[in-house]
């Protein structure tokens, strides 16, 4: 056999082994990915302003946030600022949590036409600021029912389906997505409490709050009749030591709520010791967990500076103690400089630093279980 037989047979084996190589990469390359995949493809949202990421904006109601000095902080530092309909000076918890789980960094509104299906493919929040869980309370302002985001939602996965993922692709999304609840605090606040109706008709707080329960439970079964299956209720927070309410407070003025921060206390108990634990066990697949979210707002609420905060009594808009909504566009005169040293940034809505300061919570207390 001469040299040049030999190079040449020697330079194929080269190229064979390298083909091998390549293939076993490949092979490999595709058993690691699927390996990697993502335990939560996506995060669905649904709920009130703590987790409407603009709905609002595409609805006629005054409950809007789209304009300055919300979104004052969002995006990248220094660029300015965007209102996206977001009540808050940046980002929402839901948005940090969307990150935590290598989603992208924001979760869209549903209701954006100008987003395609792949832009709310990877999570979309149905959620509508002064909206609860009972359809009265979204009547108050006329924003969006948790009965019409269901409907939303049902509209979502058919959009999925017929898209090109297709109606495995669809499937995967729905299954494995997270579904996040925040709704009640404007049941109580905006209905039952503001509405002298509401309490006529449901008798005492107790009753009412009963209620709610019923809604939350039936609500859940619906997401789960319709194939989610990981699912986050995020229990009420102190909503007595928000600013509005405590400048409301007529009992002992400027200081929280107490009878407030009770419904919630209870309204999370029976959620937490009751709702979740009956519907893990009746639902097949169901994985439902309570994220607290009380205890860390009282805490940083009564004790700031433990937080890095300056001021839990006002929020940065105006003067703090009732602005929210277009009345703090009408008191940028007197916006704070530093939202971040404040944990509310509007009389009711927590600062960007605060939401995220939830968001690093629950995830490290309740929602790693689906990392």
């Amino acid at each position: 056999m001469s040299s040049l037989q030999i190079y040449l047979q020697l330079a194929w084996l080269l190229i064979l082994s390298a083909l091998l190589l390549a293939g076993t990469g490949i092979m490999a390359g595709g058993s690691s990915s699927a390996a990697k995949k993502k335990k939560v493809p996506a995060i669905i949202v649904f709920g009130d302003s703590s987790v409407d990421t603009g709905n609002n904006n595409f609805i006629p109601t005054v409950a809007r946030s789209n304009f300055w000095p919300y979104g004052r902080d969002f995006g990248p530092a220094g660029a300015g600022g965007l209102p996206t309909g977001r009540f808050s000076n940046g980002r929402l918890a839901t948005d940090f949590i969307s990150e935590a789980f290598g989603l992208p960094a924001t979760i869209p509104a549903y209701l954006d036409t100008s987003l395609t299906i792949d832009d709310l493919a990877t999570g979309v929040s149905f959620a509508s600021a002064a909206t609860g869980l009972d359809n009265a309370t979204a009547g108050v302002l006329s924003v969006i029912t948790i009965a019409q985001q269901l409907r939303y939602f049902k509209e979502y996965k058919e959009r999925l389906r017929l898209s090109k993922l297709g109606e495995a692709g669809a499937e995967e999304i729905v299954s494995g997505a997270l579904y996040v609840w925040s709704v009640g605090t404007n049941d109580f606040i905006e209905n039952y409490y503001a509405m002298p109706g509401r309490r006529a008709q449901d008798g005492t707080v107790g009753e009412y709050e009963k209620y709610l329960l019923g809604l939350a439970e039936a609500a859940i079964r619906e997401v789960h009749a319709l194939g989610g299956r990981k699912m986050d209720f995020t229990g009420l927070t102190p909503m007595g030591c928000l600013p509005a309410e405590r400048v409301g407070n007529r009992d002992d003025p400027g200081e929280c709520n107490e009878e407030y921060n009770a419904v919630a206390k209870s309204f999370n108990g029976h959620l937490r010791d009751t709702v979740v634990p009956r519907l893990n066990k009746e639902l097949p697949g169901l994985r439902l967990v309570y994220a607290d979210t009380y205890d860390l707002l009282d805490a940083v609420v009564r004790n700031p500076a433990d937080y890095g905060f300056e001021n839990a009594v006002q929020g940065c808009c105006g003067t703090g103690l009732f602005e929210a909504g277009y009345f703090c566009s009408l008191s940028t005169s007197f916006l704070c400089t530093n939202a971040n040293k404040y944990v509310f940034f509007d009389a009711i809505h927590p600062t960007e630093r605060m939401y995220n300061i939830i968001a690093d919570t629950v995830m490290n207390t309740t929602l790693h279980v689906f990392l």
